[in-house]
């Protein structure tokens, strides 16, 4: 007999059920014989699937004790296969009447697929050659009350596997693979930052005042204080208030919440890494992120080529740098560097048949220019400096180049994938700059930044010559496992309630 989780793809409610009650009774049966699985506080686990698999020349015809979830079993009588998962794989074991005993082996037959179990044998290659365990005790740990979704077709419907995550990532492992891979990438940015000096910090979620990005915020209410406040969008305000306090290089790794909608790269809750650095500029967040992705790569995959939807990209080459009034005149052949009032911008742009607002000034219709025809191209890694300094805020203004800001943001696959300043640090600056914004805001803009009068206080104080970036975590993780969607890449996507 062999079972393979053949439970057939449209198998009906009643059909469920009726595999769920026969589940029930097996589990009355065991607790009323004085087996409650569930009252088994541990198991001692001495190896991983892994750790077997790739020393079986060290640990062959050795005691072991495993402990997985059955994935599949085939009985043959007075013995049979089954194979058991764990956090590294799946393993084989091999289980015999006479060795484990009838007893033991008639409840072996009458365990169920998706049940956890703990086995304790030795080492051994079958016939065929596949490396596995000879069990010589078996424990049934955890009772399974639902059958797994079908083991060959896998778990293909993505709404159940975003709601299900448990099911996705026991019955799909190249899910697991990249969760995995996920942690494996923050750790190793931890690495690399921690090895260049920086410290990790923690700031507020909960704030009177979000900004530091141009996002509609998450309100709330703390009924402690009877004060309204807002979920954050960004973590830069405080990490340049720790640069005023003297810490010089700080990062942090986060969720960051804007009220915005959902697609395959945006979710409204999203991890989000911020650094800054005193003492340097934006062309430092250059270099720190060119070595940063390289040594991420290298580190996590063995290799700075990456391929996305089959396209190649080599993290290993010198990253493109060109300015975005170059980017518009190489992909739309429209030069702003000629264009000098706002009348002839909006002219371009109704010839261009792109649509700007009211507001929209020069810098604003650049950035549109460049979103419509420039992004898609930004396939290799590269940099496009210069903005605009209506869309730039918090950002120093280029020397020598007047209506334009020191940032840059980071583009691979053509999208962002990072976004970085030279920071401004003049208070007097920053003020009217908040006060632009607040205008921005009067005429309805909701994403428009609001004045933060403690930020400015900080400044007043003074804040060193500092570069700042922020890394968009997710889409990283994106790029580096080849995921499609950036639900793919959370464990936990949002999704609407199910009514």
């Amino acid at each position: 007999m062999s079972e393979q989780n053949n439970i057939p793809q449209e198998q009906t409610q009643q059909e469920l059920s009726e595999q769920n009650r026969i589940r029930l009774e097996k589990l009355n049966a065991l607790i009323e014989a004085g087996k409650n699985p569930y009252e088994v506080m541990k198991y001692d686990r001495s190896h991983l699937s892994g750790a077997i698999l790739s020393n079986y020349d060290a640990l062959e015809n050795q005691t072991v004790s495993i402990a997985g979830r059955m994935m599949s079993r085939r009985v043959m009588g007075k013995a049979s296969f089954a194979h058991l998962l764990d956090r590294d794989g799946e393993i084989q074991i091999y289980v015999r009447r006479d060795d484990v005993g009838e007893e033991t082996y008639k409840e072996f037959k009458n365990y169920d697929l998706g049940d956890v179990i703990g086995v304790k044998g030795f080492v051994f290659k079958t016939k065929s050659g596949e490396i596995s365990v000879h069990a010589q005790e078996i424990e049934l740990l955890t009772k399974s009350l639902h059958p797994l979704p079908e083991k060959f077709h896998g778990l293909r419907d993505t709404d159940t596997r975003y709601r299900q995550r448990y099911l996705d990532l026991i019955v799909n492992p190249d899910v697991r693979d990249t969760f995995v891979k996920r942690s494996k990438i923050i750790s190793c940015i931890r690495n690399f930052l921690d090895a260049q000096g920086f410290i990790e910090v923690e700031t507020p979620m909960l704030v009177a005042n979000a900004g530091g990005a141009a996002a509609r915020p998450f309100e709330t209410h703390f009924n402690a204080l009877d004060e309204d406040l807002k979920l954050r969008i960004s973590l830069e305000l405080y990490l340049k208030r720790l640069i005023v306090g003297g810490l010089e290089k700080v990062y942090e790794i986060g969720r960051v919440f804007r009220n915005e909608g959902l697609d395959t790269r945006h979710n409204p809750e999203f991890t989000l890494m911020e650094l800054y650095q005193a003492y340097t500029d934006y062309h430092g967040m250059m270099d720190l992120t060119e070595n940063l992705y390289r040594h991420v790569a290298q580190q996590v995959l063995g290799t700075t080529k990456i391929s996305y939807n089959g396209i190649e990209m080599d993290l290993g080459k010198p990253f493109e740098r060109i300015t975005m009034v170059d980017a518009v005149k190489k992909y739309a052949g429209v030069d702003f560097d000629q264009v000098d009032t706002i009348e002839q911008a909006r002219e371009l742009a109704k010839a261009h048949n792109i649509e700007f607002q009211p507001h929209h000034k020069k810098g604003d219709i650049l950035n549109l220019f460049f979103e419509e025809y420039v992004e898609e191209h930004l396939i290799q890694p590269t940099f496009v400096m210069d903005h605009p300094i209506e869309i730039s805020p918090l950002t120093k203004k280029k020397p020598g180049k007047p209506g334009y800001v020191e940032r840059f943001e980071f583009f691979m696959n053509g999208w962002e994938m990072a976004n970085a300043y030279s920071e401004l640090n003049d208070p007097i600056d920053q003020r009217a700059r908040f006060k632009a914004q607040e205008e921005l805001l009067a005429h309805g803009d909701e994403e428009a930044n609001r004045t933060d009068e403690d930020f400015l206080y900080a400044l007043e104080i003074g804040m060193p010559p500092t570069g700042g970036i922020g890394y968009g975590i997710d889409r990283m993780v994106m790029l580096l496992t080849d995921s499609q969607a950036i639900r793919d890449v959370l464990l936990f996507p949002t999704m609407k309630t199910k009514g």
